[in-house]
């Protein structure tokens, strides 16, 4: 197995996978970490001495569990980053943040002996380029996310500015409202998994409706 590449670094094809529910990460996102757990703190140091890749995966039960030695299944695509900061506290946590290189597919599990789980990533699905889904000009509602986004917010009693988001480029709010929105993991890893961001778009849309609308009366769901 070779390794994919990414702006013509070479990526490993084995990597080591955070597991957390509820969390995604998009290409050319970041994603702020604080990391307490001993073998996730073991994970960012081998990183660190290495290439600096972690797969941020969600596990298939929806639920992070994280006692020392849980292991529960994981779904089979997750978002690599690389760590582009990363801080040391006096109590031996680590302060990271990761930059979305890609998608990768766990082609199967290592049986590693490192505390922390790694697997055998598949990049060529997906593509490694930063840029993924932006080879050719991408037709995206803009002012039907916008739209969907008031709504939900509007729904949970919520605001925000929303003449720069309306600025915001078209693949960074697809990708940022993917991730900080509150879907349920299951949700969140469609949004991942979606084909392109035309896809990823039309896919958050319809999930921000639907929660637009949870616990209405029915007299109001028009």
């Amino acid at each position: 197995m070779t390794a994919g590449r990414a702006n013509d670094q070479p990526f490993p094809s084995v990597i080591p996978v955070f597991p957390l529910a509820g969390v995604v990460l998009m290409t050319g996102n970041s994603l702020p970490l604080n990391v307490f757990e001993p073998r996730y703190v073991a994970m960012v140091r081998d990183a660190m001495a290495g290439a600096r890749v972690i797969g941020m995966v969600q596990p298939r039960s929806g639920v992070d569990t994280a006692r020392p030695g849980a292991a529960p299944p994981i779904y089979d695509v997750g978002g690599a980053g690389r760590i582009v900061d990363c801080k040391e506290t006096e109590d031996g946590r680590f302060l990271i943040r990761l930059e979305g290189v890609g998608r990768f597919r766990i082609e199967h599990e290592l049986a590693a002996t490192t505390p922390y789980r790694q697997v055998q990533a598949v990049w060529q699905p997906f593509g490694l380029d930063p840029t993924e889904g932006e080879e050719r000009p991408a037709v995206i509602d803009h002012e039907g996310i916008i739209k969907a986004l008031h709504h939900y917010l509007d729904h949970k009693g919520l605001s925000a500015d929303y003449d720069a988001i309306a600025g915001t480029p078209d693949k960074l709010l697809v990708n940022t409202l993917s991730m900080i929105v509150p879907f349920s993991p299951a949700e969140k890893q469609a949004l991942l998994e979606a084909p392109d961001l035309p896809a990823r778009a039309k896919l958050l849309v319809a999930l921000l409706d639907i929660a637009s609308h949870e616990d209405m009366p029915p007299s109001q769901i028009s």
